[in-house]
């Protein structure tokens, strides 16, 4: 029957991993092998439609890999209870769907076994707990319509905590596109590296400002993986990289890719 895991101790790997799509002809990933080390924040970055989402699917076991296995600590995925698998992550996806109804209750997320000091936890190391605990009703505010409009920043940052109140082994992070100004992405990232002092994170990168102080950037290009490293090295050897480097070199919002550029 399938094995019970019920904790993530050392790496997840994937070893020569192929999808394709059922509507598809072409491989959405080909050859994909990467291995990410628990403790560690791996970001993923390259154009749209390179496969990003797709490596984190079969991350999340929504799919599996043909050819190719993903093993965590050794153990083949298939091999595993699903349900058991996918509570080891958080997952912030890149439109936060927010309920109308209190932050308390969208950081619980339906789920009534987490006291209001475990939401309160979630908060504070997601960053939240600041501009939560400054508004009139703090987590009794309620969110949308009838409530306080939360910036892009917040509302990222509610989801972050949404995410993380399980106590989830890898956080997966589709970083939202949605703009969001220097500060509020900043306060995003610190609430990731807070998270990977004692979890693992695994980061979609759109902005690349967000991924400098990733431990490994893995650099994706039509279903490969071209390199993998971190941001200084691939400056330095990755053309994919340094272009899309230059693409948002330009932005007047990239202050630390302008003095890393410079």
């Amino acid at each position: 029957g399938p094995v019970s895991k019920l904790s993530f101790d050392r790496s997840i790997e994937f070893r020569h991993v192929g999808f394709t799509y059922a509507c598809s002809s072409r491989p959405a990933l080909q050859d994909v092998s990467l291995i990410i080390n628990k403790g560690e924040e791996i970001a993923i970055v390259g154009p749209s439609g390179a496969g990003k989402s797709t490596l984190v699917n079969l991350l999340l076991r929504l799919h599996d890999p043909a050819p190719g296995t993903i093993y965590m600590d050794g153990i083949d995925l298939r091999q595993l209870q699903q349900r058991e698998y996918r509570q080891l992550f958080g997952v912030v996806p890149q439109e936060a769907l927010l309920l109308h109804s209190s932050i308390r209750d969208n950081i619980r997320h339906g789920r009534d076994e987490l006291t209001d000091d475990a939401v309160e936890r979630a908060a504070r190391r997601a960053n939240a707990h600041h501009f939560i605990s400054r508004l009139p009703l703090g987590y009794d505010t309620l969110i949308g319509d009838r409530g306080v409009r939360l910036s892009g920043g917040e509302r990222q940052r509610v989801a972050i905590a949404r995410a993380i109140a399980n106590d989830p082994a890898v956080l997966i992070l589709d970083e939202a596109t949605s703009a969001l100004d220097s500060e509020s992405e900043r306060s995003v990232q610190e609430a990731v590296q807070q998270f990977t002092k004692h979890g693992t994170a695994v980061v979609i990168a759109h902005r690349l400002a967000t991924v400098l102080h990733a431990d490994w950037i893995a650099v994706v290009a039509e279903g490969r993986i071209v390199d993998v490293g971190p941001h200084q090295e691939l400056l330095e050897r990755c053309v994919l990289y340094s272009r899309l480097c230059e693409l948002q070199f330009g932005d007047p919002n990239e202050p630390a890719l302008a003095k890393t550029m410079g």
